[in-house]
This record gives structure tokens, sequence and C-alpha cells, in this order.
């Protein structure tokens, strides 16, 4: 079941045409196998974006989303503008998260900090916690602390 693991050189050579292969947009069923970061530094892949993700955030996904809506598409000071006034707790979060994002797309892929912009973002469920409360009675009432997984990815706007 496992896929044969390809050298440098052979990545480079077919480097087109592996680029071509994963540009496709496909059904599930027919996804191409993962690639690993070794490939995806030699084909140059994620090269073009500033990408930061925060796992485990204590914030609930509904609550995230709210904040996620607003800055989708902003430039990166108008979301930090937006992400700074806006009174909820996930705002701190992803504020932090955008903060590192663009540290990385400065730093790690030279990219021009005035032309970012958030391309993509988006929140999904983590693990949740399950703590009791007490009742009337001697019942217990469950309570969720509900986690999500945050990702952000910066790109640049074409001139």
């Amino acid at each position: 079941m496992g896929r044969k693991v390809m050298s440098k050189e052979e990545l480079l050579e077919k480097k087109d045409e592996l680029l071509e292969q994963y540009a496709k947009t496909r059904s599930k069923s027919k996804k191409l196998p993962v690639l690993t970061k070794k490939e995806r530094k030699v084909l140059g892949i994620g090269k073009n974006e500033g990408r930061a993700v925060v796992r485990y955030a204590r914030v609930s996904t509904r609550k995230a989303k709210l904040v996620i809506d607003l800055i989708r598409n902003k430039n990166i000071d108008e979301a930090y503008a937006i992400l700074k006034y806006m009174p909820r707790n996930a705002s701190e979060i992803i504020y932090k998260l955008l903060k590192s994002a663009e540290a990385n797309a400065v730093n790690n892929n030279q990219l021009d900090r005035d032309r970012l912009y958030v391309s993509e973002i988006y929140a999904d469920p983590g693990p949740t916690l399950k703590r009791i409360m007490p009742r009337a009675r001697g019942q217990a009432f469950r309570i969720r602390k509900r986690t999500s997984h945050i990702t952000l990815v910066l790109k640049e706007r074409a001139k």
C-alpha cells in the first residue's frame, strides 16, 4: 500500500508533471497521496504563502467563526484593526495567529508585507473537554468545554 519515495533528483526531473497533477481538483476517492515535508520543499509548494495553525484553542468553532468571517479576504492591516477592537475572546487568539502567519510569510518565504491578505482562514473542531456540574437531587449535568483548530493562510495580492 505504501508509495515509492522519490529522490531529490527524481522530484526535480518530474517537477512540472507533479505540480500539474497536484494542482488539479479531484474527487475524494481519486486523491493523490499527501506529499512529505521534504517533497513539498523540493517542489517549492507553499512558498507563495504564509501559513499558521493554532491547535487546541480554548474557544468553540462557532464563536471563532464569528470573528473569522469578518477578516476573510481583508488585507493584513485591515485584519489587524478589526481584531484589535473586536470584543471577543477568539479575536485575541486569531490576532496572535495572524502575527505568526505574517512572520512566516515575510521571514521564511520573503513575501512583501504590504501586499499580504488573508486568503484562507477556517476553524475545525478539536477535542471536547467533558466536565461535570452537580445539580439538584444528586444529578450531574455535563459541561462541554469545546476546543478548535484554527488555520490561517496569507497570500500576496497581484499588483
